[in-house]
């Protein structure tokens, strides 16, 4: 697969992500004082170059949790968010 080019947002979440673990959209919006629109834009070209991974909340079945790939997942820290 070849990587496109991350832009400046995308950067920004990932280095959230990188540093909080893993997080809600509304999370991420908090954290990086971005608009919800910019934040879906580069969680969808984060995932394109398959730099996150996306799983649901158990707590709440309708957010979806986003980790930084590198990070190993751990179910217990994903139940209690």
């Amino acid at each position: 697969m070849i990587m496109k080019p991350l832009p400046p947002s995308s950067k920004i979440v990932l280095k959230i992500l990188g540093k909080e673990g893993a997080l809600t959209h509304k999370d991420i919006v908090k954290k990086s004082h971005c608009s919800p629109r910019t934040v879906r834009f580069a969680l969808r070209r984060l995932k394109e170059n398959e730099l996150i991974i996306e799983k649901l909340n158990m707590r709440d079945m309708r957010q979806i949790i986003y980790q930084d790939r590198s990070i190993p997942v751990r179910q217990d820290i994903l139940a209690e968010i």
